[in-house]
This record gives C-alpha cells, sequence and structure tokens, in this order.
C-alpha cells in the first residue's frame, strides 16, 4: 500500500514537472520579442544567430521532440481546427510553432498518467476488476480535460491583465501622440513603460510595432494584436484608431475617449462585484457562522432546560 501511495506521488510530480516544462515561460517569451526587435535594429549579427540557433537545437528536451509523435493522434484534421486552437493558444500568450504539438502532447501524458494512478490506487482498494477499469478510464478523461480547463484559465487571466491595463497605457499614449509623437513611436514609448506594470499588453503593443517596422500595414497589425489578445476592448480600441485614421480625425481624443469609456466598465465591473460579494457570503454564513451563534446563544438555555426536566423527573 505504501509503495503504491508514494508510485503516485511520484507520478503526480512528475505530471507537475512535464506540464511546466510544455510551453514556454515568460521569460522566454519577452526574450524572444527583445532578440526581434535587436535583429530589426542590426544589433544581432549572423554569427551571433547561428550561435544561438546551436544553443537552442542543443536544448531541445525530449519531450520537445517526442511532441509531435504523441501528439499525432489527437492533431485536428482540419486546417480551421488546428487555425482555431493556435489562435485559443495565442490569447492565451504561447505562440511558438511547436505550441500545439506541445499542448496536445500534454493532454496525452497526463491523461495517461492520471489513468495510471487512478488504477494503482483503484487496485490498492482492493477494488473489484471491472471497478478497477472505471477508475482508469476516470483518470485517462480527468487527464484529458485537464489542459483544456487550464487554458480556459490562462485565456481568462490574460484577457483579464491585458483589460485592466488598458486604460493607464491609453492615458500615457495620449500624452505621447500630444507631445509630438507619431502612433508607433507612441505605441513602442508606452511598451518600454509598462513593460514591468501591465507585461502581457506591453508585449502585444511591441511585438505590433515590431510587425509594422517590417512593413506590415499598422491597420494590420493592430488587427493581428486584437486577434493574438482576444479581449473585445482591445478589437474596440483598434477599430476606433483605424476609424481615426481613415476619417482624419484627432487620434489623441479618440484615444481620450476610450480610455475614458474603459476606465468607466472597470468602475462599474468593480462595484458589480462588491454587490455580489452580499450573495456569495449568504452560503458561509448560513453553514458556518449562523450554527455557531445559535449553539452560544441557544446553548446555555437548552443545558438549563435538560437540567430542569432531570430535576423534575428525579423528584417525582
Amino acid at each position: 500500500m505504501s509503495e503504491l501511495v508514494m508510485l503516485g506521488i511520484l507520478v503526480a510530480v512528475a505530471i507537475g514537472l512535464v506540464i511546466y516544462s510544455l510551453l514556454p515561460s515568460r521569460g522566454e517569451r519577452a526574450e524572444s520579442v527583445r532578440r526581434r526587435a535587436m535583429g530589426l535594429t542590426g544589433e544581432d549579427d549572423a554569427a551571433t544567430a547561428k550561435e544561438r540557433a546551436r544553443k537552442n537545437a542543443g536544448n531541445k528536451s525530449m519531450l520537445e521532440m517526442a511532441a509531435p509523435i504523441l501528439s499525432r493522434p489527437m492533431m485536428p484534421k482540419s486546417e480551421e481546427e488546428q487555425s482555431t486552437l493556435r489562435a485559443r493558444l495565442a490569447n492565451a500568450g504561447y505562440r511558438r510553432e511547436s505550441v500545439v504539438t506541445m499542448f496536445l502532447a500534454s493532454k496525452i501524458l497526463v491523461g495517461g498518467a492520471l489513468g495510471l494512478v487512478a488504477f494503482l490506487y483503484a487496485s490498492a482498494l482492493g477494488t473489484e476488476s471491472p471497478q478497477v477499469i472505471y477508475y482508469g478510464v476516470f483518470g485517462l478523461g480527468l487527464g484529458f480535460m485537464g489542459p483544456n480547463l487550464w487554458l480556459v484559465n490562462a485565456i481568462k487571466k490574460r484577457g483579464e491583465a491585458i483589460r485592466n491595463g488598458m486604460p493607464d497605457s491609453l492615458d500615457l499614449m495620449v500624452v505621447a501622440v500630444e507631445s509630438g509623437l507619431g502612433l508607433d513611436a507612441a505605441l513602442l514609448r508606452v511598451s518600454d513603460e509598462m513593460k514591468h506594470v501591465h507585461g502581457a499588453l506591453a508585449e502585444e503593443l511591441q511585438i505590433a510595432t515590431i510587425e509594422t517596422q517590417m512593413g506590415t500595414s499598422r491597420s494590420e497589425a493592430l488587427q493581428r494584436m486584437a486577434e493574438r489578445t482576444g479581449v473585445q476592448e482591445m478589437r474596440a480600441l483598434v477599430a476606433v484608431i483605424t476609424q481615426a485614421e481613415k476619417l482624419g480625425t484627432s487620434i489623441a481624443q479618440a484615444l481620450r475617449n476610450q480610455a475614458e469609456s474603459l476606465r468607466t466598465k472597470r468602475r462599474q465591473k468593480a462595484e458589480e462585484r462588491a454587490q455580489k460579494t452580499a450573495v456569495k457570503l449568504l452560503i458561509p454564513l448560513i453553514l458556518f457562522i449562523f450554527p455557531a451563534i445559535f449553539v452560544v446563544l441557544a446553548g446555555p438555555a437548552a443545558i438549563h432546560i435538560m437540567h430542569t426536566f432531570q430535576s423534575g423527573a428525579l423528584k417525582k
């Protein structure tokens, strides 16, 4: 029994290490953006790029090399499904070429590991054979669903972080534009100023600026940024900027109005959450607070009544 428990713990630790190593960290993504910017400014020569490529090839883990084989059974057949999955991973902040295969490989590995843990746990309990198989299948299904749940949570957290950082970034962008900077220079300045406060938003702004410098039209680069983030407020901002450029209206005024609108929405959402707090407190109040108060208030009276009845019974 103890050996099986230890094996289950080791498998759980292995699952955590696998998930941690599957996708690039934020530092790697920031370094990738920095290298792209260096390449545009000519600070990175061919010899340095070749040396970096050699190191990256040597640092490839066995998991990265095995991911294409492991993910093959679950790889979407149509290009549309693959593009949808890649877009969702981009919304979570992961944009490497191998991110789809790594994600699908994680489902195989985590599902197999959890299925094995559930099977060993059921066997250790002395469960009958059919039920042991059911435990294993349940663990397998849970493992397959785990990465999907993680992806949904990652998309939600990153979208919320970008949404919260937009009002401050737009205010800074307005100041930059009104001081005489062009929109591209303002985007680059905001991304540099906000990288330590709102890292996800700063990264997206920097990528959009790099794409513009590489020859992509500004409207297309901004549209790609909106698609990568998956945030509705970002799509609205891109539409406002594009419309202001087409009509020749003041971009600074359009950005100021958009920032005020986003700040109002953020305040309304905070007020909504505050109003929901009282409703959410009802369940813990009913289950935990009220019983304790009832015991404290009614307990002594109940004890006194019991003693009174016992005394009356003894007198009779």
